[in-house]
């Protein structure tokens, strides 16, 4: 498979500046979230270097902000990685997706796209599947450093103002994770299936958090794809 250039023999250079120009609104919408990041690292008592190497080695947005409120709580390791996994179980399905059209690839490869592997670098690289009918490694992988590289930087000016600055919480910055998942998902909603599974992926996970229940996030992600799956197969039956 060829990883560098696309099926309209683009040049890479190009491809990389379409990725880089594509993810940079996701970059400025994630940015308080990762100044957020750095700022709670420094306030649990994390160093400069521990902080910003978090960011670095485990890179994994809502995951990396629970472990991190969950370490400044003392809590064990145990609920700390449990509770991770479960944020950051939807990877599973983003990897299912994408299996296919990696699976020929060297490990390297494969082992740097799932690192560099994102909601946002999702949401796009479908996109451009949608739009372009054919998968692009390096517009995906593009798409993905640009990303990582400005969730560093964001991290540094969190630790920076975590050091400086007291009354970081009142700023409200946590309200950049909502705005990030409400930018990826708004644009896709193109048809009534999608629809039907953002609607009952939303208020399912709304009732259940209601009732604490410890897999909301997962059940809600199963019953917005099974929503989404049985609203198209009627559809498809309709046509015929």
């Amino acid at each position: 498979m060829d990883i560098t250039t696309s099926p309209h023999h683009i040049t890479p250079q190009k491809i990389i500046f379409r990725a880089t120009l594509d993810i940079l609104p996701l970059c400025a919408a994630v940015t308080p979230w990762g100044i957020l990041c750095g700022s709670l690292a420094i306030q649990i008592g994390l160093t400069a270097l521990q902080a910003q190497l978090l960011s670095l080695m485990v890179f994994a947005g809502a995951a990396q902000l629970a472990a991190t409120s969950l370490l400044g709580a003392g809590v064990s390791y145990s609920p700390i990685f449990s509770s991770t996994f479960v944020i950051s179980s939807r990877h599973l399905l983003y990897s299912a997706v994408f299996q296919k059209y990696i699976k020929d690839l060297s490990l390297p490869h494969r082992l740097c796209f799932a690192f560099f592997l994102t909601d946002e670098m999702f949401a796009l690289t479908s996109a451009y599947i949608e739009k372009h009918k054919s998968f692009n490694y390096l517009y995906a992988i593009s798409t993905g450093i640009v990303f990582y590289l400005m969730w560093n930087i964001a991290t540094f000016a969190g630790i920076v103002v975590g050091n400086n600055i007291t009354n970081f919480d009142a700023l409200g910055l946590e309200f950049a994770i909502a705005a990030t998942f409400i930018a990826i998902v708004i644009p896709s909603i193109k048809s009534s299936p999608i629809l039907i599974s953002v609607l009952t992926s939303g208020i399912t996970v709304l009732v259940l958090e209601l009732f604490e229940f410890s897999f909301s996030l997962i059940a809600s992600t199963v019953m917005g794809m099974l929503a989404g799956y049985f609203t198209q197969l009627k559809g498809l039956k309709n046509e015929s």
